[in-house]
């Protein structure tokens, strides 16, 4: 993959944003919703809908590591995209009859364990860290599940909104496994030692402790949706081809700590690794809401109402 002009990637995302506003919402199509899709459909696109705000949250923390202003601005607008592309899948729920005014869907319990970590500690991660791990989520969750989304539903709005975010997705990544390949530059024994240092970070140490049944607890979704898991699997493949491309984006550690953790996830039989995980997604079932915090106060900043 070449590496990319940042000044004209920042100027193509700038040429390409869109709105709410420019959606017709009350075009026909709705009705193609079925009576025995609706609820899978529902518990889908609340799953989808915060892993937006993951998205989100991360490109926050990554713009203030940015090492450059254009990347800076870059991730910022990422950001913004986003935070739209929760509210476009918002406005879809609302179009569908799956969302009271004023009402947010409810995030399963491996989704908000992870909100909370990245509300208190992505700031505090090294870029090497965020910018391994949001390609990972980006090509594997939100590639397999937009794609699955089109395959099944049939509304032409549905289709519309997911062509747009599609497009955005395309440039994230574009600029995603660019940096991935950056981060791989400069003295092994250098890179070696930064990611010994952080990988025994406590804080890195919770992320992956809700991180690792978030994809599980995912791929059971998934599965419970229709969509096979060779096609979770295929889109977490990606991620080793196209991060792996250069001799650079070889030698970044933490692609190489990415790649291994892939392999383990698409290998069922490798019971060490999902046994462990599994119990965690259901021992996750059993915690309180009462333990949970609050929800952060940013996402109420998401509204499906089509404003320009």
């Amino acid at each position: 993959m070449p590496q990319l002009d940042l000044e004209k990637t920042l100027r193509r995302i700038k040429d390409n944003q869109w709105a709410l506003a420019d959606i017709d919402w009350d075009a026909p199509g709705r009705e193609m919703i079925s009576e025995e899709q609706w609820p899978k459909l529902k518990a889908f696109m609340a799953d989808l809908t915060w892993i937006e705000h993951i998205g989100a949250r991360g490109f926050a923390a990554m713009a203030k590591k940015a090492p450059n202003d254009t990347l800076k601005e870059i991730y910022t607008w990422f950001h913004a995209e986003e935070q739209r592309h929760a509210n476009a899948e918002l406005a879809l729920m609302q179009r569908w009859g799956m969302l009271e005014e004023g009402e947010m869907p409810e995030p399963n319990i491996n989704l908000r364990l992870t909100i909370e970590w990245l509300d208190k500690y992505s700031d505090d991660m090294p870029l090497n860290v965020l910018g391994s791990v949001i390609p990972m989520l980006e090509v594997t969750l939100d590639g397999a599940l937009c794609k699955f989304l089109l395959e099944e539903v049939k509304d032409p709005v549905c289709h519309e909104v997911f062509k747009k975010i599609n497009a955005d997705e395309a440039r994230h990544l574009g600029v995603d496994f660019h940096v991935l390949e950056m981060l791989g530059h400069g003295p092994m024994y250098r890179l070696a030692l930064e990611s010994i240092a952080t990988a025994i970070n406590p804080k890195l140490l919770l992320g992956v402790a809700v991180y690792f049944p978030l994809l599980n607890r995912m791929r059971d979704n998934i599965v419970t949706m229709g969509l096979k898991e060779e096609k979770l699997y295929e889109a977490m493949a990606k991620f080793e081809k196209y991060g792996g491309e250069t001799p650079e984006g070889r030698r970044n550690p933490w692609y190489q700590v990415m790649r291994m953790h892939g392999n383990w996830v698409i290998n069922r039989k490798n019971r060490f690794y999902h046994a462990p995980v599994d119990a965690a997604v259901k021992a996750s079932n059993y915690i309180p809401k009462s333990w949970l915090p609050e929800v952060p106060s940013w996402v109420n900043k998401l509204t499906w109402h089509p404003t320009a």
